[in-house]
């Protein structure tokens, strides 16, 4: 298989795994050089990322290689300032005259700004889980600084959130040109700056880089909190745009409130702007989001196909992505035609279900300290409106996550029948589809356990 073909698929793999900030930040201008006796090597720009990926993302990175060339035994980094990044992102009249390319040869993110101009509000698809979040971006679009300041817009990952901020971002840049300036960043970035300025007694620099701007976005905020001298500049920063009407945008894989270790004061200043949420897309938005990825990469695929892949992956559309660079890489080769089997195969082969090393006492534990209940309530047979809803919550996670029997979650939480149980997790498995706080709330009490 050619080198670049090979690489591209891979990073679409390596992209569904990480966040979009690291995908960006430690593999832009990667390149996969050499494949020989089981071992590929794969050239980085800089020996910090080197170093980066070879301590955290290594396993990432031989796995999306293994799963397209089953002899590849072991990945090797070595460093090559001068990287052809020509071969890896076409220009622009290569993009438009070709629809065959995977997203990531599409990454031509502006050195100033860290803007990926392909996230545009246009690409952006709407639905009933993120129409607010939508309806914001835009308001903020037509007058930046004036309302909805901060935005601060959260979700689990993979819904959609770094789309709908950096497209505020280019929309921004078109409109206004030059006029507003405008900086996206990661909040790992933004910890790797100050620290770096602490060290080398520059944090002037610093004050320099994000005050000046007139819009700053920062991604994945809640990886600052208890980063003191992090949390503290990024306050003061705050209060240097805020106070001059200028736009901030922020983003949390959670709301402000369960964010218990970002200080209280930064905390208060994110919940007195908009707040918005981008929940799980239901499954007309999901057929709606794998038409609108397949046509830009040039794929048709049948009715039958999407909804296919709109019913395995509900959660992530990081996911969905991956599945469609795979039926890309699979049309390309013209291995054969996308049908339901070879499309069910794909998916399998791309989404691993998560094997969740996990016990009842954890997911009931997690439900206690989500829902701010005391584990006792949960466990007796307290008749509270929060408290029983947090109940059938748990015995869903149990059911849904353990398969554990109905006689022994309802036996488990309050010494109740069965057929409780049975009502519990049907009840919740019909309310998740029609609403999206519902589901919001169940995705982070899964993150939540399994973080533990």
């Amino acid at each position: 298989m050619e080198l670049q073909h090979l690489w591209k698929t891979a990073l679409g793999d390596i992209e569904v795994q990480i966040s979009r900030p690291n995908f960006v930040t430690w593999f832009t201008n990667s390149q996969l050089i050499e494949q020989k006796k089981g071992v590929a090597i794969v050239a980085l720009p800089s020996s910090f990322a080197k170093e980066w990926i070879e301590n955290k993302y290594y396993n990432i990175v031989l796995g999306a290689l293994r799963n397209l060339d089953e002899n590849t035994k072991k990945v090797e980094f070595l460093v090559r300032a001068n990287i052809d990044s020509t071969r890896e992102i076409p220009q622009k009249q290569e993009v438009q005259e070709s629809f065959n390319q995977l997203p990531f040869s599409d990454l031509r993110v502006d050195p100033e700004t860290n803007l990926n101009p392909r996230y545009t509000l246009d690409s952006f698809v709407v639905g009933s889980s993120n129409e607010l979040a939508y309806a914001a971006a835009a308001a903020i679009v037509a007058d930046p600084g004036a309302k909805y300041n901060p935005l601060f817009v959260y979700g689990g990952v993979g819904l959609g959130k770094t789309h709908l901020m950096q497209a505020i971002g280019n929309e921004i840049r078109t409109k206004y040109h030059s006029k507003v300036r405008v900086k996206y960043v990661s909040s790992e970035r933004f910890t790797n700056d100050v620290i770096w300025a602490i060290r080398n007694k520059r944090t002037e620099t610093i004050k320099q880089k994000y005050r000046l701007v007139d819009v700053l976005i920062i991604d994945d905020i809640q990886f600052i909190a208890g980063k003191p001298a992090t949390e503290e500049e990024f306050f003061h920063t705050f209060n240097a745009l805020h106070e001059h009407d200028k736009q901030l945008i922020i983003s949390s894989d959670q709301p402000p409130r369960f964010l218990p270790t970002l200080e209280e004061r930064l905390r208060s200043r994110f919940e007195g702007g908009m707040i918005v949420d981008i929940g799980q897309p239901d499954y007309e938005l999901r057929c709606a989001i794998i038409n609108t990825k397949a046509q830009n990469q040039g794929i048709q695929l049948s009715n039958d196909v999407v909804s296919l892949i709109a019913h395995k992956i509900q959660r992530n559309l990081r996911e969905l992505e991956g599945v469609l660079n795979r039926i890309l890489f699979y049309q390309n080769r013209k291995v054969s035609e996308i049908t339901i089997k070879v499309a069910e195969t794909i998916i399998n082969e791309t989404i691993q279900e998560p094997s969740y090393n996990i016990n009842p006492n954890q997911i009931i534990k997690a439900v206690s300290e989500f829902s701010d209940i005391p584990l006792n309530d949960l466990l007796n047979r307290s008749r509270k409106k929060e408290v029983a809803e947090a109940r059938q919550i748990a015995m869903y996670l149990l059911r849904d996550m353990l398969s554990l029997s109905y006689p022994f979650i309802g036996k488990r939480l309050g010494k109740r029948d069965h057929t409780t149980a049975i009502y519990a997790c049907e009840k919740i498995a019909g309310e998740i589809s029609h609403n999206p706080a519902l589901g919001q709330k169940i995705m982070m009490i899964k993150d939540l356990i399994n973080k533990g």
